[in-house]
Formats: structure tokens, C-alpha cells, sequence
């Protein structure tokens, strides 16, 4: 079978396993260019370790720091020709290489917001080769809707700003059409269900869990990631929805950080980087802020992606030996060359003046493209698309 990218909106409905594999064998020798991370985590357990982020937290624990990893994702097979989802291959990938340098590994797929995987979970790590107590726990995750554990009641989340309507530029990264977009204010209710898919509860009911059941190992450090982004995008990112949701996530770090205290532990959100995964694809006004920022980062050197975001992460904040270095909201700040006052005022001059006719000039809209392609396996050196995959791989 040769499998080639179908793309539908802001969506791939293809997945390569051969390019997904080589994107995470990428990751891997990232990671081990930059040596053994000092003083790293030793078991982890990440909750959405199938991509992005959190992928990059399972690659940068087990391979700068040998830890051993349980990873939690939602992930579709393949079934009657139709190719798995890109976290499914990624997952294989990283689990064959972690098995070839004997480090433990272990996969759970499911729908985390649920009990009965965070019972499954618990019952992993206490087995006889389980992992036991875990010294780093990674919350990544990034869903469109969640059904409450206690209640069954389903909750969608919305990206609208609160206060007012708002229209701006966005860009059609398929077509390269830069047009202006609206998006209408907000219900109450809109606003409370966004928080409860994308706020702080979940994770909350994760480390309650993990501390009742003794799985948290004294000093361990709990991350979740997070965003702020620049003016351009505030009225629908911080200061709408979804920042609402972020906001209570932060709310939810202090709380958690003064649970874990009395162990010696810590608990943290990581403000990361604009990159271009699935969910940020399908906010307006973010794929044309990003291919200007791409362009921007990228003449000055400055570009990263979600592995070189992470083990920057981990080596020069978590994992210092010292105190970890916080805003004066105590978050974690890898955004910190994105946000560079010269960075900016960059990405604010070409905002104001891109259109469709100068796009290419002011902005890196083939590299959003190329790195959205890779998010599905597509566009990775030294991968032959034209040959065909062995349905055994499929």
C-alpha cells in the first residue's frame, strides 16, 4: 500500500508509519545529542505521551535520563485499510526503541479523563513489573471534549473570545489565502465547559489519585503545558476560552504544588512555545501568527520544536539542581525566546501588513505546512512515500 496524505480542513486522515517512526528516531537523537540530563527523572508517567509535547516529555525522560515510562494516549489502530492515527505508530516507534536499551516501557490506551484508566493506571505501576511510585508526572493533554468520571456528564470545549466579538487575519495553510475571520462572543455556559475539558480538574483528580495510592515518589515533580502567546492573539487565546481553562490550570499548580510540598515534590505549568500540532491548526489567527513567527525565529536561529522545547525544559529548568526559575505566577517560562522584545516586534511588523500576495515573503507558511505534514508522518528525510508499506506495518 502507498500511502499518501489526505488532507480535509485542518485535518490529515492519513498517518505514514515509516515517517512516523523516523520523526520519533529524530526526537531520539536530539535528546542524545545534548548528553545524559544531570539529576533527570528516573520513572515517568505521562498522560498524553502519543505526540507532541507530551510525546517529546516520554523521548526526553527515557533517552536523556534512562527513566523507565508509562504512557497514557487515545489512539485509533488501523482497521480495513484505513491507515492508525500517527500516535499509534509514534507510540510503536518509541515503545521498539526503548526496548532496544532495555528500559521499561509500558502503553495504555484509553480515554484518560476516565476512572477506569486511572484504575488501570494504579494497577500498572503497582504490578510486580511495574514501575511503582513515579518521580515525574507529565499532564499533555489536548482534547476537544471530555465526559466527567463522577457525573457522565459530557462537556465540549469552544475557542471564542469573552468579552466582545473579534475579527482579524487567518490564514488557509493549504491554500496560502490570508482573509479576515470573526469569532462571536462566548455563552457563560460555553466559557464553564472549555474549563472543564481544558482547566485543571482532571489533573488535579490524577495526582489526588496517585498520592492516595502512594505512587508519587518523595521529591516527584508534576508539569503541565501550557500558553500565552503575544497581543495579536489575547482577545481569543488568553483572554478568551481557552484562557479561562489556563487559568484554572494555573490555579490548580498552586494548589497541587502546596500538596506535594510536604514530600519534598513540586508541581508546575510550562508555558511552551507556539508550534504547530493539530489543536493549534484549528485555531484562527494561529497558523498565520505562526508562520510569522516561524519566519522570524528562524532567520534569528532562534526556532524550536516540541523536542528541543522540552529538553530545554528539563535540562535548564526542572532538573538544575537548584531552584526552578518561575514567573511571578511561578510558571515555568520556555517561551521565553518566542516572547524576546526584538521577536515581537517582528512578528507585529509583518502581521499588520501580510496579505495573500506577500505571504511568502513575510511569512514561513511552507514550513507551517511542512511541519504540519509531519505531524502525520509525511515530509521526513530519507523516507521513500513512494514505495510501498508492508500491510503488516499498516
Amino acid at each position: 500500500m502507498i500511502i499518501e496524505p489526505r488532507i480535509r480542513g485542518f485535518l490529515c486522515t492519513t498517518a505514514h508509519p515509516l515517517g512516523c517512526a523516523a520523526s520519533v528516531e529524530e526526537q531520539i537523537r536530539h535528546v542524545r545529542s545534548k548528553g545524559n540530563i544531570p539529576g533527570g527523572p528516573r520513572k515517568a508517567l505521562i498522560i498524553g505521551s502519543s505526540t507532541g509535547y507530551g510525546l517529546a516529555s516520554r523521548i526526553a525522560a527515557a533517552f536523556g535520563s534512562a527513566a523507565g515510562t508509562l504512557g497514557v494516549a487515545y489512539e485509533r489502530p488501523a482497521e480495513r485499510g484505513r491507515t492508525a492515527s500517527p500516535g499509534w505508530y509514534q507510540t510503536q516507534a518509541f515503545e521498539e526503541a526503548a526496548a532496544k536499551e532495555g528500559l521499561y516501557h509500558k502503553s495504555l490506551m484509553g480515554d484518560a479523563f476516565s476512572n477506569e484508566m486511572k484504575a488501570e493506571v494504579v494497577a500498572a505501576l503497582k504490578a510486580k513489573d511495574g514501575l511503582g511510585p513515579v518521580d515525574l508526572f507529565v499532564y499533555s493533554l489536548a482534547a476537544p471534549r471530555r465526559v466527567h468520571p463522577v457525573t457522565g456528564e459530557t462537556y465540549r470545549s469552544v475557542l471564542k473570545p469573552i468579552t466582545a466579538p473579534y475579527t482579524n487575519k487567518t490564514l488557509d495553510f493549504n491554500t496560502g489565502v490570508v482573509s479576515d475571520v470573526t469569532l462571536e462572543i462566548a455563552t457563560q455556559e460555553e466559557v464553564e465547559q472549555t474549563i472543564q475539558v481544558m482547566g485543571g480538574e482532571d489533573w488535579e483528580m490524577w495526582v489526588d489519585l496517585l498520592q492516595k495510592e502512594n505512587l508519587l515518589a518523595p521529591g516527584a515533580v508534576t508539569v503541565a503545558y501550557s500558553y500565552i502567546g503575544p497581543d495579536v492573539t489575547q482577545p481569543v487565546y488568553r483572554n478568551g476560552t481557552i484562557g479561562a481553562a489556563k487559568d484554572h490550570l494555573e490555579a490548580t499548580a498552586h494548589r497541587l504544588d502546596a500538596k506535594l510540598r510536604a514530600s519534598g515534590g513540586h508541581a508546575y505549568v510550562s508555558v511552551n512555545k507556539a508550534l504547530v500540532t493539530q489543536a493549534s491548526s484549528a485555531i484562527p489567527f494561529m497558523p498565520l501568527y505562526i508562520s510569522i513567527l516561524y519566519k522570524v525565529m528562524k532567520d534569528r536561529g532562534l526556532h524550536e520544536g516540541c523536542i528541543e522545547q522540552v529538553d530545554r525544559l528539563f535540562r535548564d529548568r526542572l532538573y538544575t539542581g537548584g531552584a526552578v526559575p518561575t514567573d511571578e505566577k511561578g510558571r515555568v517560562r520556555v517561551d521565553d525566546l518566542e516572547m524576546r522584545e526584538d521577536v515581537q516586534a517582528e512578528v507585529k511588523r509583518f502581521w499588520e501588513t501580510v496579505d495573500t500576495a506577500n505571504l511568502l515573503k513575510q511569512a514561513d507558511w511552507p514550513g507551517y505546512h511542512s511541519d504540519f505534514l509531519r505531524l502525520f508522518g509525511f515530509g521526513i528525510a530519507d523516507v521513500d512515500y513512494a514505495a510501498d508499506v508492508p500491510e503488516e506495518m499498516i
